[in-house]
């Protein structure tokens, strides 16, 4: 095997890189080009008139994984066809399956589809194959999370000594070619395939297989056989280590030199940043009394990518960046101690929303009431925006095509949906006292969806079916979230004419009364996916609900629990909004002043 840890053009700011970096993790990225230029030292600190602190994290070194010996021929093996459970993956494999077994009279085949979700392990199936010597074909990578699930699968398989033939759209190459350079194994022998494989016949999955569609794309199965049985190149078997330094430091002769490299470098949001000079980050630390070297913790923009770690002084230098204060800085660190990251990558385009209670929402002044979600107050705007930009910076996102796969993308990414609750016009308890926090404890509280559904005043009448056809877009899954962003007129019009004396009742009626007839609940692609499966394995509640039959209804909000409120807004018109964002975590505040 060949080691190229000891190579010093290993290293990310290296004049000249080697061929695994170059291809993989420089040329992938639309930033390359500035990329190249800071590993050059183009923009190295001394004897530059402006001076600034990087604001990316510290991402972990490579770790070179070597991939599986290769048989000499398929003759007399056994391949898997392993479907990970998107779209019709099965149905192209029965393809692939049917031309390979033409092919190759003496092949032995198995069609597998893999347990639980896309990036769910299977440790029984992995066995099985090991056990026969077993080869793999897995597909097929067609989301930002099936695509890297099934780059990471097949890695797994490959340290086992199980060669793999991952198969993925063309829509997703650069995203799994930087996983899989990332995770070590940047070799990884993928067959790309005209996107998109959903809503194909079987005649046009089978030209897809035998190259004989009207893309002109090669033949899947050539690919299929070469990344199987073409021998290992000394480049397939490389160990070490490959270390990626981010120097502290950068400089330049003007500030609009900076304001260019920052932005081609895609460490902005598009707009112009306040640049983070040591004297405007060491400013900024004195919102704290953490020390700057402390590390606050890791994030990735998905569970398939990789984690970077970061420090105090790397979000403060975010911080900076979004024009917030020292003031805010408690409540940034809070967010970044949550390790959530504001900008997670799905190809239906995720935003994240931030709520705060306590003491701490009138000390740095943010706004709970009139235009709360709307950019009109600085607290609200600056902390949200830097939640953005230190997932950005700190998480290793958001590059479009890579580590950002949001198909439109969603608005509120700039600077999220950042709040405080409107505690004191509540008729209800405050957020994070429902979870059980102090009332006089500071927190933040962390959320992640989509869409808003907007309703207009409670009426006396209609009410009932008012709040049902308010989430009647809102899709089944296993946990269901539901978030009602609830102006103080409607929430108090909800207590009084309509008795719901707690958030707890609220959410338990719309459990009850927000249903679908049984035959639309399981026809639906995310029940089929996620939930029938649950159900088939006897999780309740979701065996039960398959379990009635036709002619029933069935909850659309399976878990009450999944289901927030929060009141925010200024009691100028009782309207309110329900949206898809589902809760994930509050941090407290006070432990970062």
């Amino acid at each position: 095997m060949t080691d190229l840890s000891s190579q010093p053009v290993a290293s990310e700011t290296a004049t000249e890189l080697p061929p695994l970096v170059d291809a993989c993790e420089l040329e992938a990225y639309p930033g390359e080009t500035m990329e190249r230029r800071i590993a050059r030292g183009d923009f190295a600190p001394e004897g530059r008139r402006v001076q600034v602190l990087n604001p990316r994290g510290t991402p972990p070194p490579v770790r070179l994984r070597p991939m599986a010996a290769r048989p000499a021929s398929l003759e007399g093996r056994t391949v898997y066809l392993v479907d990970v459970r998107f779209m019709n993956g099965r149905a192209f494999l029965e393809q692939i399956e049917q031309v390979l077994r033409e092919r190759f009279p003496g092949l032995k085949t198995e069609l597998r589809q893999k347990r639980g979700g896309y990036t769910e392990d299977d440790a029984d199936l992995w066995n099985e194959i090991q056990a026969n010597a077993g080869l793999v074909v897995m597909a097929i990578g067609h989301c930002s999370t099936c695509a890297p699930a099934v780059a990471v699968h097949c890695m797994h398989l490959e340290d086992r000594g199980i060669p793999t033939a991952p198969l993925v759209t063309t829509a997703f190459s650069d995203l799994v070619q930087a996983v899989s350079w990332k995770a070590g194994m940047a070799p990884l022998r993928f067959s790309f395939v005209p996107h998109p494989v959903s809503g194909k016949t079987a005649e046009e999955l089978r030209a897809y297989a035998l190259g004989t569609g009207p893309t002109g794309a090669e033949a899947v199965v050539d690919g299929i056989v070469r990344a199987l049985t073409a021998p290992l190149q000394p480049h397939e078997q490389a160990t070490g280590e490959l270390p990626r330094p981010v120097p502290r430091l950068l400089g330049a002769d003007t500030e609009d030199e900076l304001h260019t490299m920052f932005r081609e470098a895609w460490w902005t949001d598009g707009l112009p940043v306040v640049l983070p000079t040591p004297e405007r980050v060491q400013a900024m630390l004195r919102g704290t009394s953490h020390a700057p070297n402390e590390v606050v913790g890791r994030m990735r923009p998905t569970e398939t990518q990789e984690d970077w770690t970061y420090t105090v002084e790397q979000v403060a230098v975010n911080a900076v960046m979004a024009g917030a204060q020292p003031e805010h800085l408690p409540v940034i660190l809070a967010l970044a101690a949550s390790q959530v990251t504001a900008l997670h990558s799905s190809t239906s385009g995720f935003a994240a929303m931030a709520v705060v209670n306590g003491p701490i929402r009138k000390e740095i002044r943010m706004n709970a009431g009139l235009g709360a979600l709307g950019p009109f107050n600085h607290a609200n705007a600056a902390i949200g925006r830097a939640w953005a930009l230190l997932s950005r910076n700190l998480g290793g996102g958001a590059v479009p095509g890579i580590t950002y796969l949001g198909t439109q993308g969603n608005p509120l990414n700039y600077t999220g949906l950042t709040f405080a609750e409107n505690e004191e016009r509540s008729p209800w308890e405050p957020f994070h006292v429902q979870k059980g926090f102090a009332a006089g404890d500071s927190t933040i509280s962390l959320f992640r969806g989509r869409t808003f559904s907007h309703l207009l005043e409670i009426r006396p009448q209609t009410w009932q079916q008012q709040l049902v056809n308010m989430v009647s877009g809102f899709t089944p899954t296993p946990r269901t979230p539901l978030t009602l962003l609830v102006e103080p007129l409607a929430a108090r019009g909800l207590k009084e004419r309509a008795g719901f004396q707690s958030k707890q009742a609220l959410a338990q009626w719309f459990h009850k009364h927000a249903t679908l007839d049984y035959q639309t609940y399981w026809d639906m692609q995310l029940v089929i996916n996620y939930v029938e499966p649950l159900a088939r394995k006897g999780q309740e509640p979701f065996a039960s609900y398959l379990a009635q039959g036709p002619g029933t209804q069935v909850p659309r909000f399976a878990d009450p629990a999944a289901i927030s409120t929060v009141v925010v807004g200024g009691e100028k018109n009782a309207y309110w909004f329900a949206t898809d964002f589902s809760y994930l975590k509050t941090v407290k505040v006070d432990d970062w002043r």
